[in-house]
Parts: structure tokens; C-alpha cells; sequence
């Protein structure tokens, strides 16, 4: 089963802190393969881990494909995700939720590891299928 992996959990796993952490290391252990993402969380992630530069350092160091795989976003993908924003604006979807939802629907992904299940329960595949959640 392919996941593609949304910021929470990403700094829920790296911050021992977070509320999430324990259901998201939890959720983590029971998942194979790398988890699935692309740079618009990344660089959220880097957002709210700066106060913890350590932490996203490890992060930045585990995208080589073993824990977390980036996959690749370029100009040709932007239609797409234009045409998300707008179809959820009254959400007012963040640029990285709309690149997962796009990234979901090209690579046939119909698992979104997110704390964010007020708008992934929204969000549907281009199918119009509801994704599966995770941490359930």
C-alpha cells in the first residue's frame, strides 16, 4: 500500500513533544515502504520545525527514498492543481493539501497520512472517491 504523507504526522514524528506523536509513530510502525510526499511539505515541515533545526535536518536527511520519497512536481502539474484550489476554494486549501490531493490522484494513491481529516475528508480523488485516512 503506497501513503502519501501530509506535514503533521511528518512533525508529529520528529517533535517527541507533539500531541501527535505517540498515534503517529504508532501509525508509522505499522506501514511498509516509504512513505510518499513532495517538496510543498517539506518545506512546511521546515516552517514549523525551525525552532528545532535538528529535527529537520533528520527529516531533510531520511528523503532518500528509505523513510520518506519525494516525488516529482514540475510545471506540467500545475494545471492541475490550479483546477483543485479552485474546486475547493471555499475550503481555502493550502498549496501543499492541493499537491497531495493532485499527487493522490496521479499516482493512483487513495491513502493520505494526515492529522488534517477536517479538509481529507472533503477532498475527493478525481474518481470522486473519499480517501482512506490515516491514523484511522
Amino acid at each position: 500500500m503506497r501513503v502519501l504523507v501530509d506535514t503533521g504526522p511528518l512533525v508529529a514524528i520528529l517533535s517527541p513533544a507533539d500531541h501527535f506523536h505517540e498515534v503517529c509513530v504508532r501509525t508509522l510502525a505499522g506501514l511498509k515502504g516509504p512513505l510518499l510526499t513532495c517538496w510543498p511539505i517539506i518545506t512546511e515541515a521546515a516552517w514549523l520545525l525551525r525552532d528545532y533545526p535538528h529535527a529537520f535536518e533528520n527529516l531533510l536527511g531520511n528523503t532518500n527514498g528509505s523513510f520518506l520519497e519525494v516525488l516529482p512536481i514540475t510545471g506540467k502539474d500545475s494545471g492541475q492543481i490550479v483546477d483543485i484550489l479552485k474546486s475547493y476554494a471555499s475550503l481555502r486549501p493550502q498549496f501543499a493539501d492541493a499537491t497531495i490531493v493532485h499527487l493522490a490522484n496521479r499516482e493512483d494513491i487513495r491513502t493520505i497520512f494526515t492529522l488534517d481529516r477536517r479538509d481529507f475528508s472533503v477532498y475527493r480523488s478525481a474518481r470522486k472517491r473519499a480517501f482512506r485516512i490515516l491514523p484511522e
